[in-house]
């Protein structure tokens, strides 16, 4: 009875493993239609990725005469090229789309790669200004989305707040924007792990225990870049009932 009861437990699990799968394939294919309509050059760019690499290693297999050998190496690094320069280049589309739009700053944090702790919207203005806060191996940072001349007294505020629990812990400021002293929302990512690492995962653990004692203020932001056209006072007044 035990044997049949796992023969169909992985019968299942295989299903839906083969589920997922045709699942992501398809987005995968959505993804590169939507991006093949907006990016001209996308489909000779990932042509060219295939031939040049394909090219390289026949060239190299050719100098010691085993060209056909690694050819269909070559091919396959070629097409992994490709699929590489496919996903920088949606990568690319994704964020130029979410740049400028309220909560688009806590998008890109929650998708962030890596051992990072964020907590979006710690403070937030009703004009959409926000603060997150995120905690890693360099320490603090405080992340800003917004008007400067706003976000400047809640980046401020909020930095009061936190050095009152951490002590020596260093608290980095950014502000999202393409002003001298900000930071593009696509090299956000970039940005944080050039910082440096300041604490151990044991730390930041404890870390985040104290500052899990100061909730949040302000407005609750949308969960993800804002779409193109939303009125916003529209916007103000579902925030302000929340």
């Amino acid at each position: 009875m035990a044997g049949k009861l796992d023969k169909e437990a992985a019968k299942q699990a295989k299903k839906e493993k083969r589920a997922a799968g045709k699942a992501r394939r398809g987005q995968i294919f959505e993804a590169f239609k939507m991006q093949r309509k907006e990016d001209k050059a996308l489909i000779p760019l990932m042509v060219g990725a295939i031939l040049v690499v394909t090219g390289v290693v026949f060239g190299i297999g050719f100098i010691f005469g085993i060209q056909w050998a690694l050819l269909p190496f070559g091919i396959v690094l070629g097409v992994l090229a490709a699929v590489i320069l496919f996903g920088r280049r949606v990568q690319r589309t994704v964020y130029s789309k979410a740049d400028g739009q309220p909560g688009a700053a806590a998008w890109a944090l929650e998708n962030l790669r890596g051992r990072w702790k964020v907590t979006p919207t710690v403070a937030a203005t009703t004009q959409l200004d926000a603060v997150h806060r995120v905690l890693g191996g360099p320490g603090v940072v405080l992340v800003a989305e917004g008007a400067a001349h706003r976000v400047k007294a809640l980046l401020a505020q909020e930095k009061k707040r936190v050095s009152r629990l951490v002590g020596d812990t260093p608290i980095y400021n950014v502000i999202i924007g393409h002003e001298e002293g900000e930071i593009p929302l696509k090299k956000l990512q970039a940005y944080l792990m050039k910082l440096p690492r300041n604490l151990k995962p044991g730390q930041v653990d404890a870390l985040e225990a104290k500052l899990a004692a100061l909730g949040n203020r302000g407005a609750a932001m949308p969960k993800g870049p804002m779409p193109a056209g939303a009125k916003m006072r529209n916007v103000q007044r579902t925030i302000r009932r929340r």
